[in-house]
């Protein structure tokens, strides 16, 4: 006896058969009773849900000579059987992915004048009806919006956006539905019983989250589980024919984590890898995972769970020892290391930093060591220039300090001697590598505002009445200018980059002067020298400053130089600071 697959042996023959789309087919019953049939129907859905069978099935029932009470076919009458025994001509079925083209369509649409032999109507069946050409649809439009009175089209697709709205505004259309895990394990259990074939039902459950909603997709899966396990479908043996990570691993990196066992979590991953699964796919799996034992947690959301009873009562299980922000936390980070994963040059290390972030979740803090919360990384230099240098001592306190020489205190009891430390041994000043440069974390630093108590009536007096005269150098100056330009709001970014430009220069302590190259510039800058006062007084610490702008004369105009053009003059000016480029290999951005 010749073998059929599952997938065609037990197609449905009537709409009672078919699984999952009761609404659908009860609205297709009711338009067979009743005889109120439209002249275009568009069933539209994901792949396998029963649209080409569910045409078949209302094609036959609207050619039926003697429908039944609830709009079925009677499968008796000449209409029935002929097309039963594939040798209707009433009924034509097409496949619009291998015949699109503008001839294919006009020779349909010359069928269409000729009326049927038996039975009321002629129905053509177009499959896959996104795959026409803009031509063919063209061709098409116009039988479709006045075709015969005998003639019903059932188009189906699985891209109804590919569809030309034309053609959508002339037909019905019936949106078909994914299956659930539940309708499929239960179609699956009635083909088991009709093949005499024994199972367990988490076997079948594997098989229909593998098919993500496609019956037909179940079927064939199904079959191929039968072949491999010889008659009893196990659930181990299912997870190895798919080779599907088995959701045993996932509760156990759950409970581990939750009791912050990273180092029998990192021994299951070895594990998984062994298997010759990828770290990818471990942190897909467990973040669905995590997401149903989240939906478990409140009854509200438990139908949510796409899986079999015992399982869902796992997951209720599970979700009664998981805290509701480990679960947040763990797809927080679980998300992040899905988008990171393709980009990662050592995979394998982000999944077990990942699956170390979220065994630290119910950890408790203990402090910035713990680990918990990343740590800015130290710049490559440190700070040179700071705001507030310490005064050098002078000559006479060095020379003082030098005849002062620290003395070893003896406890009492072991003598009075008093031995002062030979000059040898004093520690001698050092060069680091952190006064060669500065990184730019330090020049941002640089430029933030210090804290400082600015609000009136804090500390009795106001800003304003601050009488601060400190001695301030050309380079804190120039420094505390740019700091200033960068600060600057987005509505004076235009003159802000024109003062980055610009060198103010001390004309007598405490007296600023900064020259503008025109006198439009020089306008704008007077609309905030209120500002540009106020922001030196308080950065330089002295109160008495004053600032002038004065435009440049003819020969003291100079042309502004481009970033690589100051850089080579501070080489020309210093060598060094080439020696640093090549030994550090920097470029220049």
């Amino acid at each position: 006896m010749e073998y059929i697959v599952s997938a065609r042996k037990y197609r449905p023959m009537s709409f009672d058969t078919v699984v999952g789309q009761s609404a659908l087919t009860t609205t297709l019953k009711n338009a067979v009773k009743s005889g109120k049939l439209a002249h275009a129907y568009l069933f539209c859905g994901p792949r396998g849900v029963g649209k080409t069978t569910c045409a078949r099935i209302f094609a036959k029932a609207i050619n039926c000579q003697n429908p039944t009470s609830d709009g079925e076919a009677c499968n008796e009458c000449e209409s029935c059987q002929s097309f039963n025994e594939q040798r209707s001509l009433n009924i034509f079925e097409l496949d619009a992915a291998s015949n699109n083209s503008v001839e294919h369509i006009k020779t349909l649409m010359e069928q269409t004048r000729i009326p049927p032999q038996v039975g009321k109507y002629k129905v053509f069946i177009i499959d896959e009806v996104h795959m026409l050409s803009t031509a063919a649809f063209n061709a098409f439009l116009k039988t479709l919006e006045e075709p015969p009175a005998h003639v019903i089209f059932i188009l189906a697709t699985t891209e109804k956006h590919k569809i030309l709205p034309t053609i959508l505004s002339r037909c019905q259309i019936y949106d078909f539905e994914r299956m659930t895990v539940q309708n499929t394990v239960d179609h699956l259990k009635h083909v088991a019983e009709k093949e005499g074939i024994q199972y367990e039902e988490e076997a079948l459950a594997v098989i229909a989250e593998k098919a993500d909603g496609g019956m037909r997709d179940a079927l064939s899966i199904f079959d191929q589980a039968a072949s491999f396990c010889q008659g009893n479908i196990t659930y181990q043996k299912v997870i190895e024919d798919l080779n599907v990570l088995d959701s045993e691993y996932y509760f156990r990196i759950v409970d581990l984590a939750i009791i912050n066992k990273v180092s029998e979590i990192m021994v299951l991953l070895n594990d998984v890898v062994n298997k010759g699964f990828d770290g990818g796919l471990l942190i897909q799996g467990l973040a669905k995972h995590v997401r149903n034992v989240m939906m478990a947690k409140d009854p509200q959301t438990l139908p949510l769970l796409e899986v079999s009873q015992q399982q869902a009562q796992r997951y209720q299980l599970q979700a009664q020892q998981a805290p509701l922000t480990f679960l947040y936390g763990a797809l927080r980070i679980m998300n992040q290391c899905d988008i990171n994963y393709r980009q990662s040059a050592n995979k394998r290390l982000l999944v077990e930093l990942t699956l170390i972030e979220i065994a630290q979740l119910t950890q408790p803090d203990e402090g910035p060591a713990s680990g918990r919360r990343p740590r800015r990384l130290k710049s490559l230099f440190k700070q040179l220039v700071q705001q507030s240098q310490p005064k050098q001592k002078s000559a006479q306190q060095v020379a003082a300090a030098g005849t002062e020489q620290p003395v070893k205190s003896v406890p009492a009891g072991q003598g009075s001697t008093e031995t002062p430390l030979p000059p040898s041994v004093q520690p001698q000043p050092r060069i680091k590598s952190s006064q060669l440069g500065m990184s730019w974390t330090n020049l941002r630093q640089m430029a933030r505002p210090q804290k400082m108590n600015i609000l009136p009536g804090t500390q009795g007096n106001d800003v304003k009445d601050r009488k601060e005269e400190n001695v301030f150098t050309q380079d804190e100056l120039e420094l505390q200018w740019l700091s200033m330009c960068n600060r600057m709001p987005q509505k004076l970014s235009g003159i802000a980059a024109r003062m980055k430009n610009m060198n103010p220069l001390i004309t007598e302590m405490p007296a600023v002067e900064v020259v503008v190259p025109n006198d439009i510039i020089k306008d704008e800058m007077e609309r905030i020298k209120g500002s540009i006062l106020s922001t030196l007084r308080i950065y330089l610490h002295n109160s008495n400053i004053s600032f002038t702008l004065r435009v440049a004369q003819q020969q003291e105009q100079t042309r502004i130089l481009t970033r690589r053009e100051q850089f080579e003059e501070m080489v020309r000016q210093n060598p060094s600071i080439e020696k640093l480029r090549v030994q550090f290999d920097l470029e220049l951005a």
